[in-house]
C-alpha cells in the first residue's frame, strides 16, 4: 500500500479540510480558518521537509542537525503555546530531559542502528511527544495556578515557601499531562494501530517487526512524558519555568 501524489489526494485532503472547517462553524470552535491554513502550511512543510530530509539522514551529524533544528523548533512551539517564551531555557531544559536520555537508551543498547535512517524517525517522535507532554502540561498547570491564588497566599501566610504553595496547588494536578499517551499505551492494537505500527508494515517489515518498533515507541513516550513533566513541575516549583504574569503574582 502507499499513497501517491495525485488528484484523487488533493481531492481527498480539500474534502477532509472542508469537513473540519463545517464542524468548526456548526461546533462555534472559530477554528476554521486556522484548519485550513494548517492543512495548507502542513503540505507545504512536508514537501520541503522531505527534500531536506532525503540529504540529511545520508550522514549522522546531518542528522543529529537535523533533529536539533526539530528540537528548537518544537521548544519555540510549546513556548508560545503556553506562554513561557521568556522562560525558554527552562522548558528546553525540561524537555531535553525527556528526550536525550530515550535516545540514549535506545542507540546504547543496540535496539536500533546508530544512523541516520534510525535517528531521524525516532528521534522526531520523542521530540513531538515531549513538546505534546509540556503543552498539555503548561495548560493546565498555569491556569490552575492562577485560579487558586488564594489557595497559593494561605500556605504562604503559614510560614511555608514558595516552592512548598506552589506544590499545594499542582499536587491534584500532577501528572495528568501523561495520561493521553498513557491511554494510547494501554489500548494500542485495540482501539487504535499507532504511526510506527502501520509505517514499518508500509515500509515491507513483517508484523511482528512492527509490533516491536511500535513497543519501543509508546513506552519510550511514556517515560519521556514522564520525565519531561517531572523536571517540568521541579522548575514552576521553583519558579524557574512561570509566564510573566503568574512569575509577577507568585512572589514570595
Amino acid at each position: 500500500m502507499s499513497v501517491n501524489p495525485s488528484w484523487q489526494l488533493l481531492a481527498a485532503l480539500i474534502l477532509m479540510v472542508a469537513m473540519s472547517v463545517i464542524a468548526s462553524r456548526i461546533g462555534h470552535f472559530k477554528m476554521g480558518r486556522g484548519m485550513a491554513w494548517a492543512a495548507v502550511r502542513a503540505a507545504i512543510q512536508l514537501f520541503v521537509v522531505s527534500a531536506i530530509i532525503v540529504a540529511a539522514i545520508a550522514h549522522l551529524w546531518s542528522s543529529a542537525l537535523f533533529v536539533g533544528a526539530m528540537f528548537a523548533i518544537a521548544v519555540w512551539t510549546t513556548t508560545g503555546r503556553v506562554g513561557t517564551r521568556n522562560a525558554w531555557a527552562w522548558s528546553a531544559l525540561a524537555m531535553a530531559s525527556g528526550v536525550i536520555p530515550l535516545l540514549i537508551i535506545v542507540f546504547a543498547t543496540g535496539t536500533a542502528p546508530l544512523n541516520g535512517y534510525s535517528l531521524v524517525p525516532i528521534g522526531s517522535i520523542f521530540v513531538g511527544n515531549m513538546m505534546t507532554g509540556h503543552t498539555l502540561n503548561g495548560r493546565r498547570v498555569f491556569p490552575a495556578l492562577r485560579d487558586n491564588i488564594a489557595t497559593y497566599e494561605a500556605v504562604l501566610s503559614i510560614g511555608l515557601p514558595r516552592s512548598n504553595a506552589i506544590g499545594m496547588v499542582l499536587e491534584p494536578i500532577t501528572g495528568e499531562a501523561i495520561v493521553p499517551a498513557l491511554d494510547s499505551t494501554r489500548t494500542v492494537g485495540l482501539v487504535t494501530l499507532p504511526g510506527a505500527f502501520i509505517g514499518v508494515l508500509l515500509g515491507g517489515g513483517s508484523a511482528l517487526q512492527a509490533g516491536a518498533a511500535q513497543l519501543l515507541v509508546l513506552v519510550g513516550i511514556v517515560a519521556g512524558q514522564a520525565v519531561t513533566v517531572m523536571v517540568m513541575n521541579a522548575f514552576i516549583r521553583r519558579a524557574l519555568l512561570l509566564p510573566r504574569d503568574l512569575r509577577a503574582r507568585l512572589r514570595p
